[in-house]
């Protein structure tokens, strides 16, 4: 691993901002944390680079204790949220400065800094000041002065939010080429899902101090594990449900909600806690939710249409089930208008519980994963939400 956090509790007064949080990233890993604004994302990163000490809790940067090493011994690159430029500098000067810092030669600091403003793109402004740059110019220069150091690791607060949505989608693209040429240790906080999925090759979300969730971003936004992890991501479908019975695949639970005013059922593939709790929350994506002129063999529900949002290339689509009101998504090329009454269809597979654990696949998948891994001659189990033989 190239950053070991293990325990890391810091505190403002009586607000406990991370609470015992620990986080293993791996070298070379582009890692995304994930939360949203005020818990403690920025405060992460200043304890890791050194510029704010924890209450308690340690560091390993590339098997080395870094606790007590100054932010210069550290070997980290910070990208700061409001750049953090010299203004009365140029680009060249810019990028130059740290390389100074450590006292290397003019050929040297020549050489690397030409390196990096053409990684970044910015070589023909080297000689430009800061006042004649746009904000996505100036964030390049801020990342290759980072580089330009060369450190370990690099972390990266917000670097994107004050920049306007097109500008933002480009460097995106660019940040992750460039990390992926690098191959630097890359830790990046936003409160900002597409940037998570995006960037992320894997990503931890933050809530009330400590990480709720910890994997590559599919399994994140698709099987989130915690009922507030699935409603940050969009995944707004949350159903406390008890079960009814259960068989060898599947499972039938009844949605419990206040507002109901008619009993419902829902046929879910089993999963293993099926067999130790019987009354849970499941997760079910907007996006796997279909609205249908005529019903399914199961899970099918006739609701009414309360709300159709245009959001650009998508519809996200309220609708009631006997005071049940789920939101769905859909492709808007594939519907015209919709009816006031529609159909509320989704699969069994649609919904996986929420139980505050690592995602495990139903049953039946789980033992096709088995058979699979047998056939490779490995003895784990690596779980994955589909398996094709």
């Amino acid at each position: 691993m190239s950053i070991v956090i293990r325990n890391i509790t810091k505190a403002f007064g009586k607000q406990i901002v991370l609470n015992n949080l620990s986080l293993e990233i791996k070298k070379g890993e582009f890692h995304v944390i994930l939360g949203p604004s005020g818990e403690g994302k920025s405060t992460f990163l200043n304890i890791i680079a050194g510029l704010m000490k924890p209450d308690k809790g340690n560091i390993w940067i590339e098997g080395q204790l870094v606790n007590k090493l100054s932010p210069q011994k550290r070997e980290v690159g910070f990208v700061f949220q409001d750049y953090a430029l010299f203004p009365h500098l140029t680009v060249y000067e810019n990028v130059a400065y740290g390389l100074r810092a450590k006292g290397l030669k003019e050929k040297v600091i020549r050489k690397k800094v030409f390196r990096y403003l053409e990684l970044v793109g910015l070589m023909t402004y080297q000689n430009k000041y800061l006042i004649a740059l746009s904000g996505g110019q100036k964030q390049r220069v801020a990342l290759a002065r980072a580089l330009a150091t060369e450190p370990k690791v690099l972390l990266l607060d917000e670097p994107l939010s004050h920049l306007d949505p097109h500008l933002q989608e480009q460097l995106m693209d660019e940040l992750k080429d460039i990390q992926r040429k690098t191959a630097v240790t890359t830790l990046y906080v936003t409160h900002n899902q597409a940037e998570a999925i995006v960037l992320g090759d894997r990503i931890s979300v933050l809530y009330q101090g400590h990480i709720e969730q910890v994997g590559e971003p599919a399994e994140v936004f698709y099987r989130p594990k915690t009922p507030f992890v699935a409603k940050f991501v969009g995944a707004t479908n949350v159903l406390n449900v008890r079960l009814l019975e259960v068989n060898d695949e599947r499972a039938k639970f009844r949605i419990v909600h206040p507002e109901l005013k008619k009993v419902l059922e829902i046929i879910v593939l089993k999963y293993p806690i099926f067999n130790r709790k019987k009354t849970l929350s499941l997760c079910l994506h907007p996006e796997k939710i279909k609205l249908c002129q005529e019903p399914k063999e199961v899970n099918s529900f006739l609701g009414t249409v309360l709300k159709v949002e245009n959001q650009g290339p998508i519809l996200q689509v309220t609708v009631d089930i006997w005071g049940l009101r789920l939101k769905v998504v859909l492709p808007k090329v594939m519907f015209g208008a919709l009816n006031k009454e529609i159909w509320v269809c989704f699969p069994p597979d649609a919904l996986h519980p929420l139980c505050g654990r690592c995602y495990r696949l139903p049953i039946h998948l789980r033992e096709c994963k088995q058979q699979k891994n047998k056939r490779r001659g490995l003895n784990e189990v690596t779980l994955s939400p589909t398996c094709s033989i």
